[in-house]
């Protein structure tokens, strides 16, 4: 029997549809696991039985994380919130720690993810951390835009290596404040986390970049969904 992984559903609110990107799928496929789109809903009985279902837990990217979240008002600039997502998962989330069930998180699945734990979250980059590295690029997806520096002696040092790699980048928020009880592992070049951990958990970790987008041309991004389906 292949590993269950549970993803969080994309939203459409202008059409009233649950979705999935096909390359969250598609990885996790490579990767030799089943991927499962889990049902939008804060039913937490439902909730349960999903979580029971699932070896982990896929975090993908879509609407930003409402700034109640980290006991912020919302700035203009923030873009729209799911107030369904944000429940769901923060459940999801809590248990995932409590029982220590692999997570990953892409893009707002780190963002997501350190609001959760305490930190905090730039709800625009143009405006609150504008620079001349480019977080917002256009197609293709599948290549470097930026460099990331990844810390030695991290657990991404180990799955991909310490030092400087580039990755591609789809994001208008990002992590801003680290949450106390995370742990940083990468930077990029303008000084935001890329990616970090929950350290004593076997795999809590959440990157800002698209490893989805880029694994058919980058060993690296299969290496790294590839150590959280072998965590699960």
């Amino acid at each position: 029997m292949k590993k269950v992984i549970g993803l969080i559903p994309l939203y459409d609110e202008e059409k009233d549809s649950c979705w999935m990107l096909p390359g969250y799928m598609k990885v996790i496929e490579a990767c030799g696991a089943l991927p499962v789109m889990l049902p939008l809903t804060v039913n937490q009985e439902e909730l349960d039985q999903c979580f029971s279902m699932c070896d982990g837990l896929l975090f993908t990217g879509g609407h930003d994380v409402d700034p109640a979240l980290y006991g912020e008002e919302k700035l203009p600039e923030c873009g729209q919130c799911c107030h369904e997502r944000d429940v769901m998962e923060s459940y999801l989330f809590d248990k995932a720690v409590k029982e220590d069930l692999p997570v990953f998180g892409i893009c707002r699945g780190i963002q997501f993810m350190n609001a959760r734990l305490g930190g905090s979250l730039y709800q625009d980059l143009e405006t609150q951390h504008p620079s001349g590295t480019e977080h917002h690029m256009t197609p293709p997806y599948d290549r470097g835009i930026h460099k990331v520096i990844v810390e030695d002696g991290s657990l991404l040092a180990d799955i991909i290596g310490a030092g400087e790699h580039r990755v591609n980048s789809y994001h208008h928020q990002a992590v801003k404040d680290l949450a106390p009880v995370a742990e940083a592992m990468a930077y990029s070049e303008d000084g935001l986390v890329e990616a970090l951990r929950l350290p004593d958990k076997k795999f809590i970790v959440g990157v800002q970049w698209h490893p989805e987008f880029a694994y058919e041309k980058d060993p690296e991004c299969l290496k790294l969904v590839q150590a959280f389906v072998d965590a699960c």
